[in-house]
């Protein structure tokens, strides 16, 4: 019985074992990959040292190993060849170890011959289609390893694209000239290969689709089908299913969870998509690899992630995801006083779920601002003072949301939803604005239609009457729907500013807060003008930073000087 031994991992300590490509009872030759090893920067295989036939494995995969780890045993054809001569005929013993002695003797002169043979090639950086100063951002290959031609050497990114870089020859990879992070250009020294005889003829053949499958399987056979088949047959019969396994694979594009997927294929791809997988929780054996020789890239793996928590948020309710959140602490409020219940009413109930809701799915950036409204508040008072016994009293939240008709045509993506699956932009060709009043019972935000084809007037009549209707308890359920954009004002309660919330499918809430008389600075002396603070919230998966402060800005001079609404 012998025993393979962990080999010099180039000073690398507790290196996780990540494939084991063998199983007990497989004829194994010399230099044939046994396992594969993953340090932080590369993946190694690990080649036998002898022929033989594997007896027990001594390694599971996720273990550490380090140089001299026992991970094999096996039988070496030789040792039981003498033992068979031992059993038929004790007084011919010395004759096969004399045999063997000379076969060591012919084999190290073979390769001693083999070694003056061959000769070190460096390997550059190919044509790379005009661009230069190329990053470095995977090396597939160590020291030592054994490289067939086509073989993927390092993996370049550009800014448009990553691109493999396929060794031209066979060889043994000797010295490697380059490091991660590096910027390299056509004509650079990637690696420099030891070629035999041998390896010339094997880069001159075109490679073997079953050769190249071979590979494939090599560098990074999936963990799920590590299992340890007892017979050799058996284990072969796995390797030939794999194309089967395949054509009935389930599209991890369409799969609603990760545990209910099958393994599609054997998996292609580096030590860093390898580390991004795990650091993701992504079992590679789904993912569709769409490098060369389907390679599997991180975007892939990106993308991978994308499509499964998109599909996982279709099926989660909200009622779900409230419960995964973690619960406040329970307190017993009576062992430090006095206390009493009132249960909340239903407008609150509602009002507290729908802002719980709107908080935990919508990831929302208020932008303050102020606008100068002297010449637009004296217009109002002005109007107070001259209207009729039947014209309603104007305040500023009228004028305000005829300012924001004229906007929201404007910047169209403010008064836009987001699709349910979140790839599109729902756009709305109708103007319907809602008003949030504070009633006995909560908040309740009626909803004036049409906007836009309405007058001033018009507007504060309309927003008088549902406020009304809104403190009576008499708003229907069509009253407080379809509205496109939000607007609370707090001017007749007082505050400099607020972050009020937005409540989807709306993407913008604009916040209104009381006017006050402030210095400004006109470029020569501070003088007093009226400031009425602004507050936008709005989705930032729909609105961007600077598309929040240019509206901001337009509803702001366009509330200075009203005239602006005409043009």
């Amino acid at each position: 019985m012998a025993i393979f031994k962990v080999p010099d991992l180039g000073g690398a300590s507790d290196v996780e074992v990540i494939e084991i490509l063998v199983s007990p009872g497989d004829a194994v030759s010399q230099e044939q990959p046994l396992i594969v090893l993953e340090t932080d920067k590369a993946s190694m295989e690990i080649p036998a040292d002898a022929d033989g036939v594997i007896d027990k494995l001594l390694i599971n995969v996720g273990d550490k190993v380090n140089q001299g780890d026992d991970y094999i045993e096996y039988q070496t054809t030789t040792r039981q060849d003498v033992s068979s001569s031992d059993e038929d005929d004790s007084s011919k013993s010395t004759a096969p170890q004399a045999s063997t002695a000379a076969s060591q003797e012919v084999a190290r002169q073979s390769a001693d011959t083999e070694v003056q043979q061959k000769t070190t090639q460096t390997v550059a950086i190919p044509d790379l289609g005009g661009t230069s100063a190329v990053t470095v951002i995977e090396i597939c290959v160590v020291p030592g390893d054994r490289v067939a031609a086509e073989d993927t050497l390092v993996i370049l990114e550009s800014d448009k694209a990553t691109m493999d870089i396929p060794s031209p020859l066979a060889g043994e990879v000797s010295q490697i000239h380059l490091q991660l992070g590096d910027q390299v250009s056509e004509g650079d020294a990637l690696i420099d290969v030891l070629v035999s005889a041998a390896d010339q003829v094997e880069s001159a053949a075109p490679a073997s689709d079953q050769a190249m499958s071979e590979h494939v399987s090599y560098d990074s056979q999936p963990r799920e089908s590590q299992a340890l088949e007892s017979d050799n047959e058996h284990h072969n019969e796995h390797h030939s299913n794999s194309s089967q396994q395949t054509s009935q694979s389930v599209n991890p594009q369409s799969s609603s969870s990760v545990a209910d997927s099958v393994p599609s294929k054997d998996v292609y791809a580096g030590p860093v998509v390898r580390m991004l997988a795990r650091e993701l929780g992504v079992d590679l054996a789904l993912v569709k690899g769409t490098g060369r020789r389907q390679r599997i890239t991180k975007d892939d793996v990106h993308q991978f992630v994308k499509q499964h928590l998109q599909s996982s948020a279709h099926q989660a309710s909200a009622s779900s995801a409230a419960m995964a959140l973690p619960k406040v602490a329970s307190v017993d409020h009576s062992q430090f006083g006095e206390v009493s219940e009132q249960p909340l009413n239903a407008i609150k109930r509602a009002t507290a779920a729908a802002m719980t809701t709107a908080m935990l799915n919508v990831p929302q950036v208020t932008h303050f601002d102020q606008a100068a409204v002297d010449d637009l508040e004296s217009f109002r008072q002005a109007y107070n003072a001259q209207r009729s016994a039947q014209d309603v009293k104007l305040s500023l939240v009228p004028l305000v949301i005829k300012a924001l008709a004229v906007l929201l045509d404007r910047y169209p993506a403010f008064k836009a939803s987001l699709s349910d699956d979140g790839q599109s932009l729902i756009h709305k060709h109708y103007c319907h604005i809602g008003v949030a009043v504070n009633t006995d019972k909560g908040l309740l935000v009626p909803v004036i239609r049409n906007v836009d084809q309405l007058g001033v007037r018009a507007i504060a009549e309309q927003l008088q009457h549902k406020a009304q209707l809104a403190r009576e308890g008499k708003l229907s359920l069509d009253d407080m729907q379809g509205g496109c954009f939000t607007v609370s004002s707090l001017g007749g309660i007082g505050g400099s500013g607020f972050t009020p919330i937005v409540n989807p499918p709306q993407v913008a809430i604009l916040g209104l807060s009381v006017a006050a008389m402030q210095p400004t600075w006109n470029g020569e002396a501070f003088v007093p003008k009226l400031m009425l603070p602004l507050s936008l919230s709005y989705d930032h998966r729909v609105v961007d930073g600077a598309e929040a402060a240019e509206f901001s800005r337009q509803l702001a001079v366009c509330l200075e000087d009203v005239r602006r609404l005409l043009l």
